[in-house]
């Protein structure tokens, strides 16, 4: 059962506060960019910067790209008939990220397929390393696991959004020793690929690395950060907390552009348990693949031919319990990876047997979908909201500021 709002607890930030933040972020970055100037020449890019890397990641670990399974374009993921039971003995996991190198090429037995040929560049150059599955790491935290922790908050995000991350940092995505109640700690981390330009890597690398220094809350993984790669991102840290996170009870995970009221999420959470199968967002169910080839979420049919989705959480934000996380990262290694990230979730989903529920405090479309809508500006809603997508960082900090001002609404919204 849900229980009713209380008054956010944290404490609230002046205007002036909030001028200091935008400040801070602004003279960090600048510093970031003076260091650069000043040391670039000096600094060896690290071995993983070496080289011209290749048009598409290239990891261990990959399917046998001449095993024949990606040829079939109806044999979208690879499942037995009905649900799947997913066991593992604890003496064969690793126990630490055991993926060093990349070594991985294309399934060229594709390339002689009709359909193959038919599809975008784009499609054709996804499916031809889709059984590239894991990469090496190169920033890593394992530190942020250890002790007592309730609620591990992780945000994707990329290389060149560091505004972004400096507005979470100051607002809703704020570590905490204590989530209330004697529940543990609150830890935050960013997913992290590589700059998608290769003539930008090694310059934005050096400023991540030093962001990494200041904060010690990013996980980069040696991949292209793109649109399509983010699949990619929630297999990795599904892995990465299947080694690191034995004791995390639950993972709020989310987009860089959301709203967050880390309150209202610490109560929902409050009568739940770490072991049940909790995934719950903004669920859409009997969602259609999208045919239109102008749209970013086009998905052609010899990709997926199948009519529905399964039922998914859009990837704007949502909740999930530690002990479904570790299930889902096995249950989504008997999966082919999507396009799509939060559908490919869904999937995963559908191997277990789990179903995500819904929750009107998560709002992955806005407030209103319409996007001019008063709703979408206005602190009451927000502070009786769990999610909010999506703002600029200049907006998150200006909302934020609000809902934790001396905000007077005229009615109550009970939302949990």
């Amino acid at each position: 059962m849900s229980s009713p709002y209380r008054a956010p607890e944290e404490t609230p930030q002046l205007p002036g506060e909030r001028k200091r933040i935008i400040y801070k972020s602004v003279c960090l970055s600048l510093a970031l960019l003076v260091a650069v100037a000043v040391f670039q020449r000096s600094l060896t890019p690290s071995p993983f910067l070496e080289g011209t890397p290749p048009p598409t990641p290239e990891p261990q670990d990959a399917q046998n790209p001449t095993g024949g399974h990606l040829v079939n374009p109806d044999d979208f993921w690879k499942r037995s008939k009905g649900l799947v039971t997913l066991t593992h003995a604890a003496s064969q996991e690793p126990q630490a990220w055991d993926v060093t190198t990349s070594n991985c090429s294309a399934n060229v037995n594709l390339t002689h397929q009709s359909w193959f040929q038919a599809l975008e560049p784009r499609f054709q150059q996804f499916l031809l390393y889709r059984h590239c599955r894991y990469f090496p790491m190169l920033l890593n935290h394992p530190e942020k696991c250890t002790g007592d922790v309730y609620l591990l908050v992780v945000i994707k995000s990329v290389i060149t959004q560091h505004d972004r991350r400096e507005a979470i940092r100051q607002t809703w995505g704020r570590e905490r020793e204590a989530a209330g109640g004697g529940r543990g700690a609150v830890r935050t981390l960013f997913l992290l690929g590589t700059a998608s330009k290769q003539e930008e890597q090694a310059h934005y690398q050096q400023l991540l690395a030093y962001e990494d220094r200041l904060y010690g809350d990013i996980l980069q993984w040696d991949f292209l950060d793109s649109f399509f790669n983010l699949t990619l991102k929630e297999i990795h840290f599904l892995k990465w907390f299947d080694i690191y996170c034995p004791n995390v009870r639950f993972i709020f995970k989310g987009d860089d552009d959301v709203y967050v009221n880390p309150t209202n999420l610490l109560e929902f959470l409050a009568d739940r348990r770490p072991q049940e199968d909790l995934f719950v967002g903004d669920v859409l169910k009997h969602a259609k693949p999208i045919r239109n080839k102008d749209n970013k979420y086009y998905i052609p049919g010899a990709l997926y031919s199948k009519s529905n989705y399964p039922p998914y959480a859009g990837g704007g934000g949502f909740l999930m319990a530690g002990c479904l996380a570790r299930r889902l990262h096995h249950a989504c290694d008997t999966v082919e990876l999507f396009p799509i990230d939060d559908v490919f979730l869904g999937m995963c989903l559908e191997v277990l047997g789990v179903y995500p529920a819904a929750h009107t405090g998560f709002k992955t479309f806005g407030i209103s979908r319409n996007r001019n809508s008063r709703m979408n500006k206005e602190p009451c809603f927000f502070r009786s909201m769990l999610v909010v997508h999506k703002l600029l960082p200049t907006e998150l900090l200006a909302m934020w500021g609000l809902v934790h001002s001396n905000l007077t609404c005229s009615r109550k919204l009970q939302m949990l």
